[in-house]
């Protein structure tokens, strides 16, 4: 049985203004010995920002910024900047996170050449109204029914049903080209959707998302398969390249009568054909035990969003009952043997 260690929480909230009320869901890259974590910090009235620290190895904090480092400016974030992930691909610093505005929650790209300057780049996932999806997506057959539970205008929009899109969340960047090709995880729930066909994200305009919704069968990932998952996915943490595959930490989520419990997942990708799941664990990598995981602003939450291998240990980052950040680790190896038991 693989052996998982609880390394307990390495962030909590803190005094200062912009993460008084949770710190949670954070991005970490190591980059010339330096571990950098840029991650979710909640202010009263649940406004968010990204917030940034270094390390200089797993659990030892360095530098603790007192001020964010990306906070909302444009009309799609205007409510908060949420749950990033961060990869560097051809040199160039890309952190995704969830644009939310009130009323929508979308994902978006802000890149940087050396993490302290961030150009953003807008919205990188459709737009498009809840109908359209629904019209184009079931062109070739009805999809899961779970797709129209999930994604309808919500109670507190019927004001202005109009303005109410599709959500799109859990934004994951590979973190290098695949065929030459960029590749991003995307979720629209209750599954993980798969982009790897183009070359820059000018590719992604209106007739491209039309054209992926007529074939969206095609475009999904992974769908729930397992208790623990039952109900729907979430991209966790950027996909890291092994000698199996692409590693795959993402979230699954299942409800209970104390509501959704949310743990952490492990499959591998083929490393050319990522849209090839080749193994795919039948139980929860972790999931919400501690006290720090089960109490908190969201109880039993365990939403892995970054991770990183270390002397031949995976530790990977999640935020705990949303509202802190902790890491669990383990072997690497003894990880990619366990999941070629269970071939997809």
């Amino acid at each position: 049985m693989l052996s998982v260690r609880k390394e307990g929480v390495v962030l909590d909230k803190s005094d200062m203004g912009f993460e008084s009320h949770a710190v949670l869901n954070p991005a970490v890259i190591s980059v010339d010995g330096v571990i950098h974590m840029f991650y979710r910090a909640v202010a009263k009235d649940n406004y968010s920002t990204i917030g940034h620290c270094t390390f200089t190895s797993p659990m030892e904090i360095k530098f603790r910024s007192d001020v964010p480092i990306l906070f909302p400016q444009l009309d799609f974030e205007c409510k908060g900047l949420e749950d990033p992930r961060i990869v560097c691909i051809d040199g160039l610093y890309h952190l995704t996170y969830t644009g939310f505005d009130g009323l929508n929650a979308l994902g978006a790209l802000a890149v940087s050449w050396d993490m302290e300057n961030w150009e953003k780049r807008g919205v990188v996932v459709p737009q498009i109204a809840i109908e359209e999806f629904r019209h184009l997506s079931q062109s070739r057959g009805a999809l899961n029914e779970k797709y129209v539970r999930f994604n309808k205008v919500p109670v507190f929009s019927e004001v202005q049903p109009l303005k109410v899109q599709l959500w799109d969340k859990n934004l994951v960047f590979f973190p290098r080209r695949v065929q030459g090709k960029l590749a991003f995880l995307h979720r629209i729930k209750p599954d993980i959707q798969l982009v790897c066909d183009i070359e820059s994200l000018e590719e992604l305009t209106p007739d491209y998302w039309q054209k992926y919704f007529l074939s969206f069968s095609e475009k999904i990932l992974m769908s729930p398969a397992f208790p623990h998952d039952v109900s729907y996915l979430g991209g966790g943490c950027p996909p890291i390249e092994t000698s199996l595959g692409w590693l795959l930490i993402y979230h699954g989520v299942h409800d209970t009568i104390e509501g959704y419990v949310y743990s952490a997942c492990a499959a591998v990708l083929d490393i050319d054909y990522p849209e090839k799941v080749k193994y795919r664990l039948p139980y929860p990598l972790f999931y919400p035990e501690e006290h720090w995981e089960r109490r908190g602003e969201v109880n039993n939450v365990c939403f892995p969003s970054g991770a990183l291998v270390f002397e031949g240990r995976l530790f990977v980052y999640y935020g705990a009952a949303d509202e802190r950040i902790a890491v669990a680790s383990m072997e690497l190896q003894e990880l990619l043997n366990e999941l070629t038991k269970y071939p997809n």
